[in-house]
Formats: C-alpha cells, structure tokens, sequence
C-alpha cells in the first residue's frame, strides 16, 4: 500500500513520471531549442520579452492562464500574431493531483475559451500548473481533443523575483533538444516581477544562436520522434 502511494506520489510531480499518461518533455531534435513560457501574459514582462524574441528571430510557446488571457485579450492577441504558440495553462492555475475530472474540465474549458476569444488560436498542448498531474488528467486531455500533455527536460526556476545571475547560471544545462521551462507571468497575480527572465535570455539568445541552435515551438515537435518522455526528471516548486 505504501509502495503504491509513493509511486502514485512521484507520478504526480515529476516531469519525468508516465504514471499519469505519457507527455511531452524533449523536441526530440539535437539542433532545436523549445523556449516555454509559463502563467503570462503580463503586461509588465511580455511585450518586452517579444520585442527581445523577435529581435534573436526566436519563435516561443506561452502556456497562457485563462483569467490573465481575459484581464488582457489584446497581448494574448500579440502573441500569437507574432508568430509564437500559445498553450492551455488553465483557468485558475491551481493544482490537478485531486482535482476531480469535471473541475478539471472547466479549467481547461475555460482557458480555451479565452485563448480563443482572444486570439482565434485553439492550443495544442496543455501545461499543468507547477508541472503536478493526476489520474483524471490524461482522460480529459483526450476527450477535449489535445496533442497532449507538455513538460520540460531544463527549468530555470524563475518562479520568484531574484537577479539575474543566478538565472542565466542555470540556464548554461540548456542545449540542443531540451524544452525549457521559463516565465514570462506570475499566477498569483497580473503583473509580476520577471524582469531576471528576461534579462536572463538577453545573455542567452545570442549563444544559443551561435551555437547553431533553431528556436521551434512546441506545436512543431513531432511528438513520435520526441518519444514523449526523457530520462531526466526535476520537480518545480
């Protein structure tokens, strides 16, 4: 019983873990880098991380939240006009472990709804908040018609304001084939302080392009040759 609840314990948060349904972590590509935002957008950080995006010619996905898409339609609508793809994140961001199918539905509904509205863009993928998962989740993601679930093979845990340095220290594991964990917007509330991220890839898009690295997006990942699942495992807090 215990060796069940430690297993069911670790498929839940580890991006690694298949216990909950296979997904997404690599671009299954050795030449490609996937950039992933996450909780945006944010009318503080976004328009400012585009601009940079664009300026490197790195295309990005936004896993966006439903009720931050709502507080500002017209920067989702930028997002997707500027080329990037936007990715379900949820409505409320709240954790999918115990989150029955039904609320789990609404969640995603709801974000789909406003992605849309928005930004006419139906997303492909799906994020779950803080990357934590739960047995009702691969059903609904079926049901409503996703390619998937998506997670990441490098984070940059940059979930809480800090410099820059730290950031950009982290982000030296990055490299050819990885989809990165990163945010451009905070979920517990509209305008958060991810200036670091940004600064963090000012330093960073130049020698990833030097390096010889294309920017895809996770909508242009072959999921077959991603094998929807890598070795490495972290845990995001």
């Amino acid at each position: 019983m215990l060796g069940g609840a430690a297993v069911a314990a670790w498929g839940a948060v580890y991006p690694g873990a298949q216990v909950f349904g296979r997904t997404l972590r690599i671009t299954g590509d050795g030449a490609t880098l996937a950039l992933t935002f996450d909780d945006g957008p944010n009318p503080a950080v976004t328009p400012g991380l585009l601009e940079l995006l664009e300026r490197h010619g790195a295309r990005a996905t936004f896993f966006l939240m439903g009720s931050h898409v709502r507080a500002f339609p017209a920067l989702a609508r930028e997002i997707a006009a500027r080329g990037h793809a936007i990715g379900n994140h949820t409505e409320t961001h709240p954790s999918l472990i115990f989150l029955p199918a039904r609320k789990l539905h609404d969640e995603l509904s709801r974000c789909d709804e406003a992605i849309q509205s928005a930004a006419a863009y139906r997303p492909r993928w799906m994020r779950p908040p803080f990357g934590f998962r739960g047995p009702a989740l691969s059903g609904v993601v079926h049901r409503l018609g996703y390619s998937g679930v998506a997670m990441w093979s490098k984070l940059a845990r940059d979930w809480r304001p800090q410099a820059a340095e730290p950031v950009i220290r982290r982000l030296r594991r990055a490299g050819g084939g990885d989809i990165v964990l990163l945010h451009d917007g905070d979920h517990r509330m509209t305008e958060g302080d991810r200036q670091h991220t940004v600064a963090a890839l000012a330093y960073w898009l130049p020698r990833w392009k030097d390096a010889g690295l294309e920017f895809v997006t996770v909508d242009e990942i072959d999921p077959s040759r991603a094998g929807l699942r890598d070795a490495s495992s972290e845990k995001v807090n």
